[in-house]
């Protein structure tokens, strides 16, 4: 997904806004901070914003335009709206189970849908995508198509989903991880 999004952000032609959800220690937000967009970095753990910014100075990108947030994502999201800010491209990795630190309950199967939609209000005028990963294995591809076609219509494009898994060396097979759903303009 990284060498996707990557070549995407280098050849919109234009600068691009990135918002990276439940972004833990940063590879994603690397990624496409590397390929010249501006990041916003969110996630509830102060720890993993720690790390991620760690991450970023070792990896040459301490002075890359990367805004780093701790803090709740459904939460930001609603704030965003209400702020009126807008994103050209949104990462999610969710966690399949969480709590707040209001001691809010975070059931992917419950909420990822109306996270989506919400997500949807802060996306600019001409987005350039939309990716979720998913290591929840009951989260199948088919159901990341469904919420992705069906929130993401109004914009158009297009909507690939696959499985995510791990090979097993020894024996040959595939050992299923998740699913990863991406929409593209």
């Amino acid at each position: 997904n990284w060498d996707w999004f990557g070549n995407k952000i280098r050849n919109a032609g234009r600068p691009v806004k990135v918002l990276n959800l439940f972004a833990y220690t940063g590879g994603a937000t690397l990624a496409a901070a590397a390929a010249g967009a501006s990041v916003t970095h969110v996630d509830a753990s102060k720890g993993m914003v720690t790390w991620a910014k760690e991450n970023a100075v070792a990896s040459g990108l301490g002075d890359a335009p990367i805004r780093w947030l701790v803090d709740d994502c459904v939460k930001f999201v609603e704030r965003e709206i209400r702020r009126g800010n807008h994103y050209d491209a949104i990462i999610m990795d969710p966690p399949s189970y969480g709590r707040g630190p209001k001691g809010e309950i975070w059931k992917i199967e419950d909420c990822i849908h109306d996270l989506i939609k919400l997500c949807t209000k802060i996306l600019s005028d001409e987005p350039l995508f939309f990716l979720i990963n998913s290591y929840t294995t009951g989260l199948a591809p088919a159901v990341l198509t469904y919420m992705l076609s069906t929130e993401l219509k109004k914009f158009g494009g297009y909507v690939d989903s696959q499985e995510i898994g791990l090979p097993v060396s020894s024996n040959g097979l595939v050992l299923p991880c998740g699913a990863s759903g991406r929409w593209e303009a």
